[in-house]
């Protein structure tokens, strides 16, 4: 389970990758979306008909439905962590980021067994780790704080919704892994280690397109980042109404939503058309990224010339 899953994976689990169908003439762009509290702002826009049929949300459960959907040329674009969009680019799919949506701030954390004080602690230690997603980033930039390297701790390679059990069973020592398994975890006894507050504007939720779709799919795009920021506008003014509605689609409490927004930051536009410049966070996350992950075999190459952001199709402004 990546870590996108975590919120609503009771309503999540019913739905199969199926889209809402376009009424235009041409076909509407097809946006992996599964379920993640950075990417509630679409959510609300599809909720109160701010997307236009220009646009078709295709819901999965996980990252994994929309980059199987990619690659396989089911969609257009998907809503994804960086990371990820890099693991499709090595897996020869062109993307580019059209705009971010979210930042972690502590939504990634690492819990450990209360006799490990320090990152250092973890030499030798169990740490369950889901290595396709995410969290195979926070365990190579802990490791590398701590001054360890991946041959002196043991990984157990476990999807993130079996760390309380296998926590249950003794079986770990840490584990990397968000919300609500980290509050499941602390209540077993574990602590806060280490959280992406320590990686600061490192690990990004983003909007990815596929490029050969950029050019055919201009209107769409900007449509889709309009209804983006739209639903951005309703949760940050009318918060109050907003978590309830995410509590009530996802099938949690208002308090588990409220816990989930405190641990990312929803960038505005402005902040995007930063983070999107040719010389903004996102491409200098992207070259770290990539030499982290290849450095650790989790891809195959470092993108050398290339660039993953297109900030061309945010709006100048929001009315």
């Amino acid at each position: 389970m990546h870590r996108r899953q975590f919120l609503g994976l009771s309503i999540a689990a019913g739905l199969a990758l199926g889209g809402m169908g376009g009424c235009g003439r041409a076909t509407p762009l097809r946006i992996g979306l599964h379920p993640w509290i950075g990417y509630e702002p679409l959510y609300l826009a599809e909720e109160f008909g701010w997307l236009p049929d220009t646009v078709s949300l295709i819901k999965g459960r996980s990252a994994n439905d929309s980059m199987n959907g990619l690659l396989q040329g089911q969609l257009d674009g998907a809503a994804l962590t960086l990371d990820e969009a890099l693991r499709l680019y090595d897996q020869g799919l062109d993307v580019e980021v059209v705009g971010v949506v979210d930042v972690s701030v502590g939504a990634d954390v690492v819990m450990a067994q209360r006799s490990i004080r320090s990152l250092r602690d973890l030499k030798g230690k169990r740490i369950a780790v889901e290595l396709s997603g995410v969290s195979g980033v926070i365990l190579v930039e802990m490791l590398q704080r701590a001054g360890l390297n991946r041959e002196e701790v043991v990984e157990i390679n476990l999807p993130v919704n079996e760390h309380a059990e296998a926590w249950r069973h003794g079986e770990l020592d840490a584990s990397i892994c968000y919300e609500p398994i980290a509050s499941t975890l602390e209540g077993l006894g574990a602590e806060r280690l280490f959280d992406s507050r320590q990686l600061p504007e490192t690990i990004f939720d983003v909007i990815v397109v596929r490029k050969q779709r950029t050019r055919s799919h201009e209107e769409a795009i900007e449509d889709l980042l309009k209804a983006h920021f739209a639903g951005l506008n309703h949760l940050v003014r009318n918060q109050h109404d907003a978590v309830y509605r995410v509590a009530t689609r996802q099938g949690i409490s208002v308090s588990a939503v409220r816990k989930a927004l405190s641990t990312v930051a929803l960038p505005d536009l402005s902040a995007n058309h930063r983070y999107l410049a040719s010389t903004g966070r996102i491409e200098a996350v992207v070259l770290k990224l990539a030499h982290v992950m290849s450095s650790e075999g989790l891809i195959s190459s470092i993108p050398v010339d290339h660039r993953f952001s297109n900030p061309s199709f945010l709006p100048r402004s929001i009315t």
